[in-house]
């Protein structure tokens, strides 16, 4: 196939994976086929199967284009803080952000993730995808510790463990209609952050001279 055609086909998957993401979000991984996704989309399921060899192709499509968004949103918080605080600030509202926005997407992920424990076809998928999500949270805490002039305390593997915990935990009591399921997650995030790296001492204000 010429390198051109290569390139349309690869951008309509794309489109298509793009398309079908709500879909796939609000059903799950064991509710849709191709058939479902076509009858909730503008697209017939003749063009969903020229495109996507079955449902598995096309999940992995729309959530690994979903992902890599979610880490070029973050790395852009981890550019533009100068501070501490900043990036504090920076995370924890990306953080809320998302859980609260697309909560229905990181729900699917999961559901992604769960399903790669039991069928080998997600698997290598999942595990780049999963690297992907470590390396960006690496990044953050290399940030932290640029910041705070402390080196990291745990591994990248733990300290991805630590907060993707702690958001997937959030995410079911969120779903589940918990009201302050995103503020208590923020308050942890922060307090795990804290114990890793302690933020910089502020510099005291110079003490005013006393009139003779």
């Amino acid at each position: 196939m010429p390198k051109t055609r290569v390139d349309k086909f690869s951008e309509r998957r794309a489109e298509l994976g793009e398309a079908a993401l709500t879909t796939l979000a609000a059903l799950g991984y064991a509710r849709t086929s191709l058939r479902e996704i076509a009858q909730n989309s503008e697209f017939s399921h003749g063009v969903l199967h020229y495109y996507f060899s079955d449902k598995v192709d096309l999940i992995i499509c729309s959530v690994k284009q979903y992902k890599a968004r979610c880490v070029t949103r973050y790395d852009h918080a981890v550019e533009s803080a100068t501070t501490y605080d900043e990036l504090m600030d920076g995370f924890l509202q990306s953080l809320g952000d998302t859980l609260r926005d697309e909560g229905h997407v990181h729900r699917l992920w999961y559901d992604l993730r769960s399903q790669a424990l039991f069928e080998e076809a997600f698997r290598a998928d999942v595990v780049q995808i999963d690297k992907s999500l470590e390396d960006m949270i690496w990044r953050i805490m290399s940030r932290f510790a640029e910041l705070s002039g402390e080196a990291p305390g745990m591994p990248p593997s733990a300290t991805y463990a630590l907060f993707d915990g702690l958001f997937q935990q959030a995410l079911l009591k969120h779903l589940s209609g918990d009201a302050k399921a995103i503020d208590n997650m923020q308050a942890d995030v922060r307090q795990a952050i804290s114990r890793l790296f302690a933020a910089p001492a502020k510099a005291a204000a110079p003490a005013r001279k006393r009139r003779a």
